[in-house]
């Protein structure tokens, strides 16, 4: 069965990937031509490695059921699964979260905030390249969306 990797890891296999020295810096122009071209490669490159681990996946499935005899055994290996299941649901989502982001590049709107159109920051875009909102704006967001699930 293939290993369960966070996003977080995942992304972070993304960024060595593109075995390139630039990193964006706060000294050049924001989401000038460098930035969105870092951007887009590291996006593409962050897709290509989940859906790598999707056909792993489905690999493994295919490759026939659980055979274990002990039932604890097999116990742990289908948590296992449902495990790996469920992060490869995530990870499908995520992938459509990165579609958007590579039309926003496109469209010359990646890098500001969908609410307020301010930059959305480098620091905060490396750390998730799939970010719409500011900081700020996000944890407006999450507060609001708290007090109404809380009604």
């Amino acid at each position: 069965m293939a290993t369960v990797a966070s996003d977080i890891d995942v992304l972070e296999k993304a960024r060595r990937a593109l075995a390139d020295d630039y990193v964006p810096s706060d000294d050049e122009e924001y989401m000038g031509a460098a930035q969105q071209d870092y951007f887009r490669l590291l996006l593409l490159e962050w897709k290509r490695s989940i859906l790598s681990a999707a056909n792993a996946t489905l690999q493994s499935l295919q490759d026939g059921p659980i055979r274990e005899a002990d039932l604890n055994d097999r116990a742990s290996s289908e948590t296992d699964w449902g495990i790996e299941l469920r992060t490869r649901d995530r990870q499908r989502k995520l992938i459509s979260k990165i579609d958007s982001a590579l039309r926003r590049i496109d469209a010359g709107e990646y890098g500001y905030c969908e609410v307020t159109g301010d930059p959305i920051g480098l620091k905060r875009l490396i750390a998730r390249p799939v970010a719409t909102m500011t900081v700020e704006a996000q944890e407006a967001h999450e507060r609001r969306e708290k007090i109404s699930r809380d009604d």
